[in-house]
């Protein structure tokens, strides 16, 4: 059975990681019989599942509803749930409840966007036998400060800061950390400058893993295709012609059949 500090071994074997965000024990309980290393329950769960147009909407008790779902579908896969938007900036005590919160829904890690600010909250967690995921680049939920869901990680500069951020994300006890939307060549460098497992979001091969939104992966809605998104399956399709093939027998009368009622 696969477990967070398997993570390590991983990286140092430079064995891929391999990561699902899902919200649903359906869903789960499909990827708990496959060969995923981990299920991330994303604050994303805001825009896939309950239609808001950003991460911010997300809550607390929406990821833990989120996150006790999955556990009951996925039982033996480890389970990283994102803290939401602002759940880490309400002091200490705030912040440890809502990290118990997500934990005892299920949870065996939780994610944190962003260093600044929060590098004394992550060593009170880690110390607190929490292991914590760190998140880089990108960050959905400062999309107001950053205006879109842009590249980041451009110029020397900000190339720097990055690195320098990571650095200090591993000493605060982070035993991985995802890297989102920045170009390859920086992803591969912090990489490289970290004993701790990276895992990407639209930022090549060179980082120790991959990770995609389930939804995304399977064409759910194929009219959103980022650049990362790569559809291994096309089950917007799949499910139109289903459900058309059921409209169709009901009206002509033709579903339920025989067999499929009691008498």
């Amino acid at each position: 059975m696969k477990a967070i500090p398997d993570f390590q071994k991983w990286r140092a074997s430079e064995r891929k990681i391999s990561m699902l965000t899902c919200y649903d024990a359906a869903t789960a309980r499909i990827l708990e019989n496959t060969s995923v290393d981990c299920i991330l329950v994303g604050d994303s769960c805001a825009m896939v599942v309950h239609g808001y147009d950003s991460t911010i909407h997300a809550t607390v008790e929406m990821l833990a509803t989120h996150t006790a779902a999955v556990r009951r579908g996925a039982p033996t896969k480890p389970i990283v749930v994102d803290m939401p938007f602002l759940s880490y900036r309400k002091g200490l005590e705030n912040s440890i409840q809502a990290v118990a919160t997500l934990m005892r829904a299920g949870a065996n890690a939780v994610k944190l966007e962003r260093c600044r600010g929060n590098l004394e909250l992550i060593e009170h967690i880690v110390d607190g036998g929490v292991p914590v995921m760190g998140h880089l680049g990108l960050t959905p939920q400062a999309v107001n400060e950053l205006g879109g869901y842009k590249l980041q990680g451009r110029g020397e500069h900000e190339a720097e800061r990055l690195i320098a951020e990571a650095k200090e994300l591993e000493d605060a006890g982070c035993f991985s950390i995802v890297l989102e939307c920045i170009p390859a060549g920086l992803a591969k460098a912090v990489t490289e400058e970290l004993a701790i497992p990276t895992i990407g979001i639209g930022c090549g091969p060179d980082t120790s893993g991959q990770v995609l939104v389930v939804n995304d992966m399977l064409g759910l809605d194929t009219s959103f295709k980022p650049k990362f998104v790569r559809h291994y399956a096309r089950l917007e399709s799949v499910v139109d012609k289903a459900v058309s093939s059921y409209c169709e027998d009901v009206v002509d009368g033709v579903f339920p059949a025989e067999g499929e009622f009691w008498d």
